[in-house]
């Protein structure tokens, strides 16, 4: 996956379209998508509750219990 990565400690996060402080001209969007996340999250981690307008998310777990 190419893009940004940033580590946070709780959050290890890759990125490939423009998102957070990382801006690519070239990948701003795709159609309808506009994000694309490879978030690995420590167990008990998580984000602190936050709005979505019109978004579908999608998660999935690699390893562990959802």
């Amino acid at each position: 996956m190419t893009g940004a990565a940033q580590n946070h400690g709780w959050l290890d996060t890759r990125f490939t379209f423009s998102f957070a402080d990382y801006f690519d001209q070239h990948h701003v969007e795709f159609r309808t998508l506009r994000v694309m996340n490879d978030d690995r999250i420590a167990g008990g981690g998580g984000f602190p509750t936050h709005q979505h307008r019109d978004m579908e998310i999608v998660t999935y777990v690699l390893e562990g219990a959802p």
